[in-house]
């Protein structure tokens, strides 16, 4: 397997895209349409691909804001068959490298704080830091996330500091720290599959952690993927 990374190009893959969106979000979920992706780049925008040949594997697609130099980064997604190679944390550093050629230092986007493998990426792996809630911020959804309301946290990318330059370098930050934690649970979406009283106790749990903590003036900013939990302190620390 030979893995290229670039933006894409005609309407064929862009559909492509739609079908990914498919595979990995549920089929009724819905998708960002293909022609909106397209004219987003035209006009500014992002839409990368990471491809085996002629074959999709992954995509990130962001996009400008009103305040320069930042990017909102909507969606990031590999596809099921090729998880584990490493495809979304190589997609987020096409991105980041995209954006510094063009001025852009900061990007922005949403997660659902309990599932753990996007924040061991987000938080771990690339550096970002959190300190915004948004509650059932999407409201109601379909496919993996039907069944629970769309909390999300707000990802901070600062592309020029030094704690995301150290993530790239490999300094992965997901070791335990003496810093203030909240628990994360391991499998969020089997415990959402069998169990959804419990995974809506869990969501309301790290709603009430996280805005506190919030409110108190700290900051996610690191991750214990080994003992699952976020690792709050000031910004800066």
């Amino acid at each position: 397997m030979s893995i290229v990374l670039r933006d894409l190009r005609g309407m064929a893959e862009f559909h492509a895209v739609e079908d990914l969106q498919r595979q990995v979000w549920g089929a009724d979920d819905l998708i960002d349409p293909g022609d909106l992706m397209m004219v987003v780049q035209e006009e500014g925008g992002l839409v990368a691909g990471a491809f085996d040949e002629h074959r999709l594997l992954g995509y990130v697609f962001g996009f400008p804001t009103v305040t320069p130099g930042v990017q909102h980064s909507h969606r990031l997604a590999v596809h099921p068959d090729a998880r584990g190679l490493g495809l979304g944390a190589a997609l987020k550093w096409y991105q980041a490298d995209w954006c510094l050629k063009r001025g852009i230092t900061h990007v922005r986007w949403t997660f659902d704080p309990l599932r753990l493998p996007n924040a061991a990426l987000n938080i771990g792996r690339l550096g970002a830091t959190a300190s915004v809630y948004h509650r059932d911020y999407y409201g109601k959804m379909g496919g993996i996330n039907a069944g629970t309301a769309s909390d999300r946290l707000l990802a901070d990318w600062r592309l020029d500091s030094a704690r995301v330059a150290a993530c790239r370098a490999g300094a992965r930050d997901d070791a335990a720290d003496p810093s203030d934690r909240v628990a994360i649970p391991a499998d969020f979406a089997g415990l959402l599959a069998r169990d959804s009283d419990a995974a809506a106790a869990a969501r309301l749990a790290m709603r009430d952690a996280l805005e506190s903590a919030f409110a108190a003036g700290l900051a996610i900013i690191g991750i214990d993927v080994k003992a699952p939990a976020y690792l709050l302190g000031p910004l800066g620390a």
